[in-house]
């Protein structure tokens, strides 16, 4: 247990008794590709394996890998037909081939990803939206986490627990079967705000954004945008600054999507791994949310990162039952760097977010659209030793009937990151009522050492039982929580700014 001294005011931090590691067990199956001629000369080795001996590698395979994943010959058949380009270049009619060379031919493209084998941290927690079956005291809960595998490419996956009358958590053993999502192209995009955003990412004096301009109706779907960015291709070969742009518009096309899983996946099974281009090199931490709109629906958001190993994008993901998921790109200027937190709420008829534009300060926006961020406010700036490098936020505000409670992360001496702690004004957020002079959480020594030392950071906490609940990772590793009185910590809050 921590005592936080602050202005008199002592605020106790109780650290829970429970380690979330990386397992390096855990795996999917991804698709596996080098080139296309690699890819080519693959395919034919395959074939050239006598029949018999075809169906006997392909039974080893099977026997290998079907306890470790769920309908495996259903994702060797997937990868199969991804690869269609390739068996037209080599004149080869799929419909030629027998399902057990299809099948086959599959496994050889498809690789094996343990998705949290370097990293399980950087968590959120909400309440599930399933509350059944629990007695007095007790909330479901949904955690979900940043998981880091080989190449330090990330992904968002989830536990579910049971928080008791103590504050203890209960984690439901995590399946062992996990599975990607199905995706689906099907978005709708309006021709002035795809090309608004695509102003913010790259510079629009070239010819392919004029071509763009005179050829793309009003409303347009993925299939027909990737016909013009093709002829747009063939036309402008030549200019490399017009391929460029090309190449943006088909990265911001792909940053929609949906997906579905399975509904007999348990949550710890459902992996949402990066699919759009823009996400090729990770999934940055995702921020959820339960978000209550003013007619009472309840949708669960998420603000996260896409990184592509050049450029990040903010985007968010919607979803209002943790099976179906919507993705979509956040546009505006104020849409320009990572840590944005939406408010759980509409405040005066707007959405509200919290974000960091400038990499240091903490800034406040308000839209009428969720995907829309054109102004923010300054409202916090480093003040304190341990955040004099830069001040951001650990998650969304969470509402009390003192205020908006939003947790903080402060890096000071040493890139040393703390979790601290603040207080705004419920009708005027961008009003400050406190701030604690120190922080809740500093590294100790058993959390200092890992993939990144001296950071304890978060990206979303609940109230449950008069407790604040703090998930939170321990130097980019591995995650734990800790507990805080939150009629203390609020006595605290409102003594610091007097």
């Amino acid at each position: 247990m921590a005592l936080i001294n602050t202005y008199c005011m002592t605020v106790n931090v109780v650290r829970k008794n429970i380690l979330f590691q990386p397992d390096s067990s855990r795996v999917i199956a991804r698709f596996l590709y080098n080139n296309d001629q690699r890819s080519a000369e693959l395919i034919m080795r395959v074939l050239a394996i006598p029949e018999k001996n075809q169906r006997e590698v392909l039974l080893q395979v099977l026997r290998d890998y079907s306890k470790r994943h769920r309908s495996i010959s259903k994702v060797f058949e997937k990868n199969f037909n991804r690869l269609g380009p390739i068996l037209t270049h080599l004149n080869i009619d799929p419909g030629g081939l027998s399902n057990t060379q299809k099948v086959l031919i599959g496994a050889y493209f498809t690789m094996e990803y343990s998705i949290e084998a370097a990293a399980f941290f950087n968590p959120s927690i909400v309440e599930d939206p399933d509350q059944s079956g629990l007695t007095t005291g007790e909330k479901r809960v949904i955690i979900s986490f940043r998981a880091t595998g080989e190449g330090h490419l990330s992904s968002i996956v989830f536990r579910s627990g049971v928080l008791d009358r103590s504050d203890s958590i209960l984690i439901e053993p995590p399946g062992r079967m996990l599975e990607s999502p199905e995706h689906i192209k099907n978005h709708i995009y309006h021709k002035d705000s795809f090309l608004r955003k695509l102003g913010e990412m790259q510079s629009t004096d070239n010819a392919a954004y004029t071509m763009m301009m005179e050829k793309l109706p009003d409303t347009f779907t993925y299939e027909e945008l990737k016909g013009y960015v093709e002829e747009g291709r063939k036309t402008l070969h030549n200019d490399t600054v017009a391929m460029v742009l090309l190449n943006e518009i088909m990265w911001l096309a792909s940053s929609h999507y949906e997906m579905d899983f399975s509904v007999d996946t348990s949550i710890s099974e459902r992996v949402i791994f990066p699919i759009a281009h823009a996400e090729m090199k990770g999934i940055e931490d995702a921020r959820f949310v339960k978000f209550v709109d003013d007619n009472g629906e309840v949708t669960y958001y998420a603000t996260y990162t896409a990184y592509d190993g050049i450029s990040i994008l903010p985007k968010l993901l919607l979803t209002q039952d943790f099976y179906h998921f919507k993705v979509m790109p956040i546009h505006g200027e104020v849409a320009q760097n990572k840590g944005m937190a939406l408010f759980p709420r509409r405040i005066h008829g707007k959405y509200a977010m919290l974000c960091r534009g400038d990499g240091v300060n903490s800034y406040i926006s308000f839209s009428d659209n969720i995907t829309v961020w054109r102004k923010s406010t300054l409202f916090q700036k480093p003040k304190y030793p341990w955040e004099l490098v830069q001040l951001g936020n650990c998650g969304s505000p969470i509402e009390t009937p003192e205020g908006w409670l939003v947790i903080t992360h402060g890096v000071g001496p040493v890139r040393e990151y703390s979790i601290g702690v603040a207080l705004l004004d419920l009708d005027k957020p961008e009003k400050e009522i406190g701030r604690l002079a120190t922080p809740l959480l500093v590294p100790n020594e058993n959390e200092r050492e890992g993939y990144v030392p001296n950071v304890v950071y978060s990206c979303g906490s609940i109230i449950h039982n008069d407790s604040l609940i703090i998930p939170y990772a321990m130097s980019d590793y591995a995650s734990t929580y800790a507990t805080v009185n939150v009629v203390e910590l609020l006595a605290a809050l409102k003594a610091s700014g007097q």
